[in-house]
């Protein structure tokens, strides 16, 4: 999943990145409220990290602004302020959620897993099965038949985006785009590494190779 850190305390905004990429998120971090705005409004982002003291445009305003353009992207408020009305304020304006600095990394954690649980199960399942593959995109635990299977976090990512678009092709640029940020710019090759590794964990023939168009994760007749 794809996240947007909107902070402009750059050493904050960088830990928080470091941390979740090694959860298995693709994330984007920028400093100002205008560009993070711009960003969340062109690019179909899972969740938004939202710090409300920003130059250019504050939280509260980003906030209602997506809200006003009919983005329901789940965003979770950051602040140094604390108070009831501060609280009000942000969720009134469309927040899903407000943690007050200093936090714990590892409430900031929970409360990411959290909403995006909360918005998968508002829609489709998160257990996806193909023929012998089952994976849970909430858990993030996968079997081929009554076997679990380990990945790793980036591995799963990447086997994620061919699970959700099961029996369609994928191209390296979309996983690229999906599973590591928009500033890779290393070896694009990397996507036939993790492609090679899903192969040998669950079974060759599950990940079909499409020339000149990228993969396709085969879905039995």
């Amino acid at each position: 999943m794809r996240l947007l850190i909107v902070e402009d305390e750059k050493r904050l905004a960088l830990s928080l990145a470091k941390g979740l990429t090694a959860e298995g998120y693709a994330v984007d971090v920028v400093h100002d409220g205008r560009e993070g705005l711009h960003r969340a409004t062109e690019t179909p982002y899972d969740l938004v990290i939202l710090d409300i003291m920003l130059p250019g445009l504050n939280g509260y305003r980003v906030c209602a602004a997506l809200r006003a353009a009919g983005h329901d992207v789940p965003i979770l408020m950051l602040t140094a302020k604390d108070g009831e009305y501060d609280e009000a304020e942000g969720l009134d304006t469309g927040a899903d959620d407000y943690l007050t600095k200093p936090f714990s990394y590892v409430v900031l954690v929970a409360r990411v897993k959290a909403l995006l649980r909360r918005r998968g199960s508002a829609g489709a399942s998160p257990v996806r099965t193909v023929g012998e593959l089952t994976v849970d995109t909430a858990a993030h635990r996968v079997h081929v038949g009554d076997s679990e299977v380990t990945l790793t976090a980036k591995e799963f990512a990447v086997l994620e985006q061919f699970v959700l678009r099961a029996g369609e092709v994928v191209s390296k640029a979309q996983i690229l785009e999906h599973v590591w940020d928009f500033a890779y710019d290393g070896d694009p090759n990397i996507v036939e590494v993790y492609v090679s590794t899903l192969r040998r964990k669950l079974g060759a023939p599950l990940i079909r190779t499409v020339r000149g168009a990228g993969y396709r994760l085969e879905v039995p007749r």
